[in-house]
């Protein structure tokens, strides 16, 4: 298996198979693939044990389905792209190195993930449109590929040093590491600071990876330029607006 990342602003990852080995990615991931790749659809995959864990990740936001890809009697290429302009980083995981992940995080695995909802709150229609805020839990024993979006910041955390995060950027971080939401201190601060009520505490010893552009940030910058759907500078907005609302709509 070999993995090559292309592109920069809106990167790629294609992974070349050999005959008999797998992937793993969630529903709706795939971006193009050769003929000797063969797919299949499953609720059973990626550590959804039983009905009640297909069940769990449906309420927290998550896919129902799963997909695995296979190479079938010769080499093949399969390829996921971001959503976003972003990052794709690989991750090796195992068990006592598992990861926190944001909701739309997860790209692409070998066999052995295990990826489940860990975390689930709603912070209200000011800060995610209403959504709330969700984290995954990456695990099992496996290499995986995750897209941030933006660029990327890593801080390791200290014992008992702590940074206090804007959720959005919150992209991922080592799973034994402490984390809770808090809500911005001051009543003038919460009122009118502008920020948002609630930030995400999260408290060494470990790593976390930050990402500069959480979609509603983006979705907020756009807003202005976008009547009904439509973009108001003219002929072309319509076209534009659909693509952006789709984009918007799938996330």
């Amino acid at each position: 298996m070999d993995a090559q990342i292309k592109g920069t602003t809106l990167p790629v990852l294609e992974m070349q198979l050999n005959p008999g080995e797998k992937l793993v990615a969630e529903a709706g991931e795939l971006s193009w693939m050769t003929q000797s790749i063969q797919l299949t659809t499953t609720t059973q995959t990626a550590g959804a044990k039983g009905m009640m864990g297909v069940l769990k990740r449906a309420v927290g936001g998550g896919g129902i389905f799963m997909t695995e890809y296979e190479a079938q009697g010769s080499p093949g290429t399969v390829a996921f792209a971001t959503k976003l302009p972003g990052q794709i980083l690989p991750i090796k995981v195992s068990p006592g190195n598992e990861l926190m992940i944001q909701r739309h995080g997860f790209l692409c695995a070998t066999e052995g993930v295990e990826l489940t909802m860990a975390f689930q709150k709603k912070l209200g229609a000011g800060i995610f449109g209403g959504e709330g805020f969700v984290l995954q839990k990456l695990g099992g024993s496996c290499d995986a590929w995750l897209e941030l979006d933006g660029e990327v910041v890593i801080y390791d955390l200290q014992p008992g040093e702590f940074l206090r995060v804007h959720p959005g950027h919150v992209g991922m971080f080592q799973a034994q590491m402490a984390f809770e939401i808090t809500t911005v201190p001051g009543i003038k601060n919460k009122l009118f600071g502008g920020d948002g009520l609630f930030l995400a505490k999260l408290t060494g010893p470990g790593r976390l990876w930050l990402q500069t552009l959480p979609i509603a940030n983006l979705a907020q910058a756009l807003q202005p330029y976008l009547v009904q759907g439509e973009v108001t500078a003219g002929g072309a907005g319509g076209v534009i607006g659909g693509a952006i609302g789709g984009i918007f709509g799938n996330s």
